[in-house]
């Protein structure tokens, strides 16, 4: 589903070439499951960027279902969009003019589905807002607004949903909802799900991590297990 081939990002300062990313290789499979992490200014939010088909890389290769997004323009990076990739950021990023239901059924609307409100309030139902249908965002609370987000991104079904750092705007008893609703739609839906965090619970939540430092992609090693020896005989020589 996404494979990442020594990806590279720089950019050109007063004070020289920065160097953000530097040769990120990772494998996703779909339906699983991907936590980014590391400390901030690590490039994780450019790296998920990259991973969207939002930017570019300087050198390296990017494929989304099989499509090298990196070598296509970006109009061919918006159809892939459009056709793959849902996102939920930690703003919420919803139109303050829109109702909930109007939220999450306009990018189903902008696609020509007919059935855009039927579908839009299937996902605002399955988020547990059914009963907030006709509100707007300035009526709901935060950890209202990200489930609205939430629903809207999953209501068009991406094979692809990237979330960067969903619930860092939340309370903990807020975020670890969202956290819930995000691997249970993720499970129920089969869609891929990659996410920047801070959140060391969240991260263990994936099947897979990749952690940057200084744009780097660190190794992470797991303790082996210790080897167990079979007893001896009594009287026997070791």
């Amino acid at each position: 589903m996404i494979e990442v081939s020594n990806v590279s990002k720089q950019v050109d300062t007063a004070e020289g070439t920065l160097k953000i990313l530097d040769k990120i290789s990772l494998s996703l499979a779909s339906g699983e499951s991907l936590a980014i992490v590391g400390p901030s200014g690590s490039g994780k939010s450019t790296l998920l960027g990259i991973l969207a088909g939002l930017d570019l890389p300087s050198s390296g290769a990017v494929k989304l279902n099989g499509e090298d997004i990196t070598a296509m323009d970006e109009e061919g990076r918006a159809a892939v969009r459009a056709q793959h990739v849902g996102f939920v950021f930690q703003s919420f990023h919803l139109l303050p003019g829109l109702t909930a239901l109007e939220n999450v059924a306009l990018p189903l609307e902008l696609q020509g589905d007919k059935q855009a409100l039927k579908t839009a309030e299937y996902y605002l139902q399955r988020v547990g807002l059914a009963q907030r249908t006709t509100h707007y965002p300035r009526q709901l609370s935060g950890g209202e607004q990200q489930r609205v987000a939430v629903a809207r991104a999953f209501a068009c079904r991406p094979t692809i949903l990237f979330a960067d750092e969903p619930t860092g705007n939340l309370d903990t008893g807020t975020g670890e909802k969202i956290n819930d609703l995000l691997f249970d739609l993720n499970k129920e839906e089969g869609t891929t799900l990659v996410l920047v965090t801070h959140e060391h619970n969240l991260a263990d939540r994936c099947g897979q991590r990749l952690h940057l430092a200084a744009g780097q992609q660190v190794v992470e090693t797991l303790p082996k297990p210790k080897r167990k020896t079979k007893a001896q005989p009594k009287g026997s020589k070791s």
